[in-house]
């Protein structure tokens, strides 16, 4: 059993894309939810859902490809349950030249490092994505 539930859910999106599969399923929770709905918001994924089985919910997450191609080319774990990263408005270093993002977990929610940017917050960086 894994203590590092966001890195699982991030390392399952990637084995997804690696094998070239159309969606993945993962237990869900309030944060996994958040960071789909980002990834979705930012063109990295097709869609996701939440669907509710008795007590347990799983996520299942569409993963979007063009011409055969994965659209996530890298999903980069930074803050983990042993060493927290965080960054501050100002320090919010762009992914790959501005083409990837960092997803935030911030006071006002999580959100992508445009949207903190934007709204003048800082968090912990939970991952990067290209």
């Amino acid at each position: 059993m894994s203590i590092d539930t966001i890195g699982d859910f991030l390392t399952v999106i990637r084995n997804g894309l690696m094998v070239g599969k159309r969606s993945v399923v993962v237990p869900c929770s309030n944060e996994k939810e958040a960071i789909a709905k980002t990834l979705k918001e930012e063109g990295f994924i097709k869609d996701y859902k939440k669907e509710q089985e008795g007590v347990k919910a799983s996520l299942t997450v569409m993963l979007k490809y063009v011409s055969g191609e994965p659209v996530i080319h890298e999903v980069l774990r930074v803050s983990t349950p042993g060493r927290r990263h965080y960054e501050n408005s100002n320090g919010i270093t762009a992914v790959t030249g501005g083409l990837g993002i960092s997803i935030l977990s911030t006071s006002k929610g999580v959100m992508s490092d445009r949207q903190a940017k934007k709204l003048g917050v800082g968090g912990e960086v939970i991952c990067h994505v290209w």
